[in-house]
């Protein structure tokens, strides 16, 4: 919960408010209302992103983004570098939202209205809960759900994901084989996140619980560059960090992969 700011004394300046905005899938269009008026009436706006690299969640809202806005711009140390569960690469990183809470802090100690951009939901899979978890006891936060990855993914891909008593799981594809084919055996649908260089192993655990003739892959949901393929016509070429396996549950009502993919394309 945040801090009540009613006690601040008379003439006292009030600490800013920190938004963590959601910015959907990657079609501006996408966009919510909410998250619209969040970006434009804040005096910051934040994103993260690679270093050397253009911020996707940035070209989501870019349109919103006047002359004058001052922006913070939040550069990873390191990505795929180092291995996730490395001493370096935990050490690494926990400095660095560490600095950028710090850096957020003295922005909302200034009085400012600070708006950091989230890809597809803030809460789920993103760099925002690193913020969140810093600064929600200190600060007045407001979180601004936005459509998730996934959900565009399905959505473009025209996949009824799960019905009735359908139970969907959704897995990193980081995960060992084993574990993938231990959750995929428990579960009607299935959604598969970070799947880069993880592809082999997530086609593996599929074809292993008997599931791969139905997955789908899909490439940059909602964005330019959007593709959707059956993923058994997917080579293992390491895929980029905009993709998503989808495994549809509601059997005998959806149709094979294949078609799936054939009738999203026309």
């Amino acid at each position: 919960m945040a801090s009540d700011l009613s006690s601040n004394a008379p003439g006292e300046r009030r600490p800013g408010r920190l938004f963590g905005v959601g910015v959907g899938p990657g079609d501006p269009e996408l966009l919510t209302l909410k998250a619209a008026r969040a970006i434009e009436r804040a005096d910051v706006v934040v994103w993260f992103a690679k270093a050397g690299r253009h911020s996707n969640a940035r070209r989501v809202v870019a349109d919103y983004l006047h002359d004058g806005r001052r922006e913070l711009a939040l550069y990873y140390p390191v990505t795929t570098e180092l291995h996730r569960h490395s001493d370096a690469y935990r050490a690494m990183i926990a400095d660095f939202y560490a600095d950028c809470a710090e850096r957020l802090a003295a922005e909302l100690d200034a009085g400012h209205e600070v708006a950091v951009l989230a890809e597809g939901d803030p809460l789920f899979f993103g760099s925002w809960m690193h913020l969140h978890v810093r600064l929600r006891e200190r600060f007045t936060v407001e979180v601004i759900p936005g459509i998730s990855g996934m959900a565009g993914s399905w959505s473009r891909a025209g996949v009824p994901i799960c019905q009735g008593d359908d139970v969907m799981t959704i897995l990193p594809g980081t995960l060992d084989e084993a574990q993938l084919v231990d959750r995929l055996s428990r579960c009607e649908a299935a959604v598969i996140m970070k799947v880069g260089r993880n592809l082999p192993r997530i086609r593996a655990a599929l074809a292993r619980t008997g599931q791969l003739a139905r997955a789908l892959y899909v490439e940059r949901a909602t964005m330019a560059g959007e593709h959707i393929l059956a993923l058994g016509e997917r080579d293992d070429a390491p895929a980029p960090y905009f993709s998503i396996v989808l495994v549809p549950g509601w059997a005998g009502a959806v149709r094979p992969a294949g078609a799936m993919a054939k009738a999203s394309a026309t």
